[in-house]
């Protein structure tokens, strides 16, 4: 799939490249034993432009906790990372607030390593590979 081309992923394709993509360019907090840790913004962020939908947020422990909902379904992609439970909250969120979770540069880490697991995974799919 062209890099032009607005990228439409399943949440079954996100949730299948995401550990692979994370990385310590997309969040300085990785880690290979918790790969999703301190990526709840930027990953809420690269969600929202794949699939839509809106991004929420719950405080834990002393941080806010980005995710998002998706077709009314509330996902966490990034819940792996906390050793207890989350209590969701669910509130509003935008943008701008999981952006500031972030920077400019693990953002386009993280969306460009999403992109490229994706349509690699596309192009094994085309051609009868397993990705």
């Amino acid at each position: 799939m062209s890099k032009d081309t607005t990228l439409q992923a399943s949440i079954a394709d996100l949730l299948s490249v995401l550990p692979t993509a994370w990385s310590l360019k997309s969040s300085s907090l990785w880690r290979a034993d918790n790969p999703a840790a301190g990526h709840c913004g930027v990953t809420a962020l690269v969600a929202h432009d794949l699939l839509g939908g809106d991004i929420l947020k719950t405080p834990y422990r002393d941080i806010w906790h980005f995710y998002n909902v998706i077709d009314g379904r509330r996902w966490d992609f990034t819940e792996s990372q906390f050793d207890a439970p989350i209590q969701y909250e669910d509130m509003p969120s935008n943008r701008d607030e999981a952006f500031g979770d972030t920077n400019a540069e693990q953002y386009a880490h993280l969306t460009q390593a999403v992109r490229d697991l994706l349509d690699r995974a596309e192009q094994n799919d085309r051609n009868g590979q397993v990705s």
